[in-house]
Formats: C-alpha cells, structure tokens, sequence
C-alpha cells in the first residue's frame, strides 16, 4: 500500500545524507527515570528543538525541581542557539515533561500528536477530571498529525503516527534522524509496553514495521534505555537496519502473531511505572500542574486500587 507520509520520510533522508546537511544531535541521560532528552540543531542556522524533556519530581515530597533541564539549557545557552520546537512522543508515564519551564527560559512551541485528545479523554475518565480540564489538546501549542511537514532551520522535519505503546505516539523524523519516543528501545532490549490504556500490541507491530521501511541508514533516537543484560552502559542512538537485523522482539522474520503472544505475556508480567500517576497527571496538560486549590496549592490525585 502506497504510504505518501513514509515515501516523504524516506526521500528526506536520503537527501539529507547526500547533501551532508543533518541535524547535531546532543543527548542528556536521566539515570532515574532512564530517559533520553535530545536537543537537535541545524548547525547552518542553530535553530533547535528539544525531544521528550525531564522535569526533576521526588515523589516523597511532591517537589519538582530543574536540574536536568537547566543542563539542557546551559547547553542550549552555550551553543548559541534558538529553540523553535519543545517536541513531547507521547504523553509519557515515567517521568514529567519540563516543556513549560523550558518554553519560559528559551522559547519554542510544546507539541505533542493530535491523538492526545484521545488519551485526555480515556485519562480524564481515569482521575475523574471535572469540565475544567479539557480534552481537545489545546494545553499544546501546536498537535502534529501524520505526514506534518515543519523545519528545524533549514532541516527539513516530518511527523510519523506510530500508535501502539499509547495513541498518541509520534515520530520525529529530522534531516536523517528519528526521533522514536517508546515505539522502539535498543535492539538487545527489544521494545515497550504496549498495556497502557489505548495501547495495542498489534498496533504497535505495525508502526515498528512501517518505521523499519526507512532507509537502514538512518540514525535512530531513543526516549529510554535500561540497559539490557551484559550491557554495562546506558545507550540510545540505534539505526533502522541494526533495528531489522538485531531487535529481539521484532527483528525480520519475526511473526505479527508471535510479537503479540509475546508482547502480551510479557505486559502482564510488569508492574506499573513508578512515576506513571503524577506523569500522565502533568503530561496529558503539556507538562504543565493541574491548577491550584482554593488554598492555593496544586495537587495530584491518587487512584486507589484502579490500575
């Protein structure tokens, strides 16, 4: 089936690799929430983004703080540059965006897949969240839906619908980079969870499959790395051919079938992420906290016994 969004992905990159104009990409690991937060650059322009920000938060005190950002910033700073793009995969459910405290010290639009809509809704139900929180996305400044063409300087950028781990999913393909979000970890890792509410074992397959029709060049960026067994440092940049060939949950050859009797036995055995009540609190409102009481303090609900 002809796939114009994927076609367009696949020339940009081809074109990026021969003409030498590709993005700079620098990478800061949050070890406690094993996140990849990837500041991407046009070194003609020095216009950036940023991918999948960490809000520090200690779960104890309820206290967030900004350590991890402010070293993206001091990078961002350092170098000069512009950031245009404060780009979210999904809403995650591991760690809390800093999108809005990054917008305040540099700029840039917070933007997330226009599915988000569809997570508000099922996680509004969730937290029993009153009509004052909307779900049609307007906490972001801009919703990406597939194929949307924009730029990081003069690097050409395309947006990819990758559903599966949440429906919201998005991958960023810069020059001859994407940016995956969950949609794939390191090929001796394997993939994510696709047990979310709205994910889908079967769907994720699918986007994992359209992703490796990329050309096998391609430089691949991950939002998580855990380090597999007899692997003693945290990685995150794999390539689309190393996904095909190595992956050990979807690697070619691998069955739909097979993935999904897989990946579903293997959901069932995991607990739920640490952080995913306050993540998905903060994220679903583009990193931002749900506003404050009447005694003016903010607060995250705590379901019992519901997930």
């Amino acid at each position: 089936m002809h796939d114009p969004s994927l076609s367009a992905a696949a020339a940009q990159i081809e074109a990026a690799r021969a003409s030498g104009h590709v993005p700079v990409v620098k990478t800061f690991f949050d070890e406690p929430t094993f996140t990849a937060t990837h500041v991407v650059h046009d070194p003609a322009t020095r216009r950036a983004a940023i991918v999948d920000s960490v809000l520090d938060f200690d779960q104890a005190s309820g206290r967030t703080s900004h350590a991890s950002a402010d070293s993206v910033i001091a990078y961002v700073r350092a170098n000069d540059l512009t950031v245009d793009w404060l780009l979210e995969t999904h809403a995650h459910a591991d760690h809390l965006s800093a999108a809005p405290y990054l917008q305040e010290q540099l700029g840039g639009q917070i933007v997330i897949g226009e599915a988000i809509r569809t997570v508000q809704d099922v996680f509004g139900k969730v937290f029993n969240e009153g009509p004052a929180f909307v779900r049609d996305g307007s906490q972001f400044d801009l919703l990406m839906e597939d194929g949307h063409r924009f730029a990081i300087g003069g690097i050409e950028a395309i947006a990819l619908h990758v559903p599966g781990h949440t429906p919201a999913c998005l991958a960023y393909v810069i020059g001859d980079a994407a940016f995956v979000g969950d949609t794939l970890f390191m090929p001796d890792y394997g993939t994510a969870r696709a047990d979310f509410p709205g994910g889908d074992a079967r769907t994720l397959f699918r986007s994992i499959r359209r992703l490796m029709e990329l050309p096998a060049q391609t430089r691949v960026f991950l939002c998580h790395d855990y380090k597999a067994p007899n692997r003693d440092t945290f990685v995150w940049e794999s390539t689309i051919g190393a996904e095909r060939a190595g992956n050990i949950h979807v690697h070619e050859g691998i069955a739909e079938d097979d993935f999904v009797a897989m990946r579903e036995a293997r959901d069932a055995t995991l607990g739920m992420p640490r952080l995913i009540l306050p993540s998905v609190q903060v994220n679903m409102r583009a990193g931002h906290l749900p506003e404050p009481e009447d005694n003016g303090v903010r607060y995250l609900k705590l379901p019992v016994n519901l997930l």
